[in-house]
């Protein structure tokens, strides 16, 4: 599995194991990669991998998603080397979850969904960011709360009586259901804030930043807005949407770097990040920004198109600009970065493609890629707004 798990400066504070399924539909190479992806999660979450398992099945097992022998291993492996989680790179249900933990006590046993709604709690800043969050993880939480309150299970009444431990997971219910209808309640008097915000902004064309997370869009936003936008090598550095005003040469537009896509984005997120996802879809141009450095950029490519095809947003003008194009490098060193640079650019213009190349980072490409976005922004406002071409 290649090595691009960036090492910590610092010793997370928990260790990990990772646990991944290689299926008739999900093939060991491809496996590989997205458990590489999960490392990188995991890193994210301060929490350092030790060890990678991998179990061959045609479909996940029922009661236990690796079969009762490879959990046994894990088992096995965890408590001797005291390993603080294990992690599964698909969801797990409700009984798989039960089942894992008692197997193996004392351990948080944590699915990719669970993994990634816990980066969202910690990334989220502002109070939109905040509800948005608590709202996907209590739409997670609510099938799985039997889970919560197995240690109330020896308390249960006799035959044909509730014991008290199905009553508080009643309790429970009920109170978590109020608090999604309340957070429900809130969204949706940010979400008509917030569009009533975008109806406010004027004549300006709208440009959204779009593309898989830590492809380097806030990056971008900062060097096209001279503004200081968070940006880190970590997943999901935004989670907010962040609108800026650029004006390139005396053409004004608005800039949005929105949150990013990955793959198996919980529905919970998609649903509670409702209203980021508006900045995407009531855009007039995208700009889908890639790590063309990364190996597996492509498939990134069509997380992300099939993203903005779920919400809706796929027939919007797009230009796909290549970024960390001062990394691109060719793994067997037979060609130089000019020659992948044009094989790319040759094999996606073919496509329909409106491709240009970029490094955020060094500003390699920059100059073209701002008289590029002032063409495009520039046809976009004659077509709109023809009796303001005095501007340009």
């Amino acid at each position: 599995m290649a090595k691009r798990v960036p090492i910590p400066t610092a010793k997370p504070a928990e260790t990990c194991v990772l646990i991944g399924l290689a299926t008739r539909l999900q093939r060991r190479e491809q496996l590989e990669e997205y458990l590489e992806e999960l490392a990188f999660l995991a890193l994210t979450a301060k929490a350092q991998t030790e060890r990678v398992f991998i179990q061959g099945l045609d479909k996940p097992d029922v009661r236990t998603f690796v079969g009762s022998g490879k959990l046994q291993e894990i088992k096995e492996y965890v408590e001797e080397e005291e390993i603080d989680i294990i992690i599964f790179d698909d969801e797990l249900s409700p009984v798989q979850l039960r089942n894992i933990e008692k197997e193996i006590p004392e351990r948080k046993i944590l699915d990719r969904t669970n993994l990634i709604l816990d980066i969202f709690a910690q990334r989220a800043a502002t109070a939109h960011a905040k509800t948005q969050v608590e709202l996907a993880q209590y739409q997670y939480l609510l099938p799985r709360l039997t889970n919560m309150w197995t240690h109330l299970q020896k308390q249960k009444g006799g035959i044909g009586m509730k014991g008290p431990g199905e009553k508080e997971i009643e309790t429970d219910r009920r109170v978590i259901r109020d608090r999604i209808a309340l957070l429900r309640k809130q969204l949706a008097g940010i979400d008509q804030q917030m569009a009533t915000q975008r109806k406010n902004r004027g004549s300006m064309i709208r440009v959204a930043l779009v593309g898989y997370t830590n492809a380097g869009k806030s990056t971008l936003m900062t060097l096209m807005s001279k503004s200081d936008v968070f940006a880190e090598n970590k997943l999901f550095a935004t989670l907010d949407t962040t609108v800026r005003k650029v004006v390139i040469d005396n053409l004004p537009f608005l800039l949005s770097d929105t949150v990013g896509f990955i793959r198996k984005l919980p529905t919970q997120l998609i649903e509670s990040f409702k209203s980021t996802l508006d900045e995407t879809r009531e855009s007039d141009l995208l700009v889908h920004v890639i790590d063309v450095s990364h190996p597996q950029f492509e498939d990134h490519m069509n997380v992300v198109e099939r993203t903005l095809t779920d919400i809706g947003s796929d027939s919007k003008p797009t230009v796909v600009l290549f970024n960390k194009v001062d990394m691109l490098s060719d793994p067997e060193g037979e060609r130089s970065r000019e020659d992948l640079q044009r094989g790319i650019q040759e094999r996606f213009s073919a496509l329909g493609h409106d491709t240009m190349f970029l490094s955020a980072k060094t500003k390699e490409g920059y100059d073209e890629f701002r008289r590029a976005m002032y063409e495009r922004v520039k046809d976009l406002h004659i077509k709109r707004y023809p009796y303001n071409q005095f501007l340009y």
